[in-house]
């Protein structure tokens, strides 16, 4: 069962039938889901690796390098050479959408605020063809470590990790283009199995989710180059950790309408805010929030 608050402000914020359809989606079990490190390797190679394992797989419209599992487990593809080589990453599909609509351009300096543990970071490494300056930032020190190991196995050789908070970063650095995967509450990605769920799963983090996040939006706005972008995301299907922290910040910046091939393929959930995107908890996509934002 998720926690009563959630319930009611599920129902809120969706109706009646949007709420049952989010929490059904709590309850499945979701399918493994993997990138194609194309640093390292292509579609073609792990294509055949796939099958001469026995995995049966299949691709979605809107990348080429992602591949849905069909009868094997994350454990099972840790334990081929692919992964262990940093051919693959393993990822969910919704966590992969931020650098895409980011839209990363070569020769540029990208910050990935809240990096750890590196998807995002070395799929932006992939889309640039290693030819752009990410720094990646990471306060924790373990996590840091874990973001330092997935760059290296990954081979993303132009990526600086700084061990700092983001909200922290000098006011002098400046950057043509910013992702923001922020810390959240995690209510996208729940699994309603979880007996422990309404002890870590509480109003209070919420709370401390939004003071960060908008902290975290502020100082990207300070430290972005004017008339650059920044993909605002979280693995939250909550309006107060999405729409309404977006919203504090639209005096700086406008909305980019999000927009790419195959979009209208992905379960998406209503928002308030036109032109973002809300992803809906499925058997394949973790509940995600992704706005696109231009500095005016």
């Amino acid at each position: 069962m998720i926690p009563d608050f959630l319930n009611i402000k599920l129902e809120v914020q969706y109706g009646l039938e949007l709420k049952n359809n989010i929490i059904e989606g709590y309850s499945v079990n979701r399918k493994t889901t993997l990138r194609i490190n194309t640093l390292k390797s292509n579609l073609n190679k792990v294509e055949n690796e796939l099958i001469k394992n026995n995995i049966k797989y299949h691709k979605v419209s809107w990348f080429e390098n992602a591949l849905v599992i069909e009868n094997k487990s994350e454990q099972e593809i840790e334990n081929m050479d692919i992964y262990k080589n940093g051919e693959v990453y393993l990822q969910s599909l919704s966590s992969m959408l931020p650098p895409i609509i980011l839209n990363p351009k070569e020769g540029t300096d990208i910050l990935d605020m809240a990096a750890a543990p590196g998807g995002k970071t070395t799929e932006l490494a992939c889309l640039t063809n290693n030819k752009a300056n990410i720094t990646a930032c990471e306060m924790n020190k373990i996590r840091a470590e874990r973001l330092k190991y997935n760059i290296k196995i990954q081979g993303a050789t132009r990526v600086f990790v700084m061990e700092k908070d983001a909200r922290q970063i000098d006011d002098f650095f400046s950057f043509d283009q910013i992702l923001l995967d922020s810390p959240c509450s995690g209510s996208g990605t729940l699994n309603i199995n979880d007996k422990n769920m309404e002890k870590y799963f509480t109003e209070i983090l919420i709370q401390k989710s939004t003071k960060s996040q908008l902290a975290l939006l502020k100082k990207a706005s300070k430290i972005l180059k004017k008339g650059s972008e920044i993909v605002y995301s979280t693995c939250s299907i909550l309006r107060e950790e999405n729409e309404e922290i977006v919203r504090q910040v639209l005096r700086e910046m406008e909305i980019v309408p999000i927009d790419f091939e195959g979009i209208e393929d992905i379960p998406r959930l209503k928002t308030e805010l036109e032109g973002t995107l809300c992803v809906m908890p499925t058997e394949e996509y973790e509940g995600f929030f992704v706005a696109k934002l231009r500095k005016k």
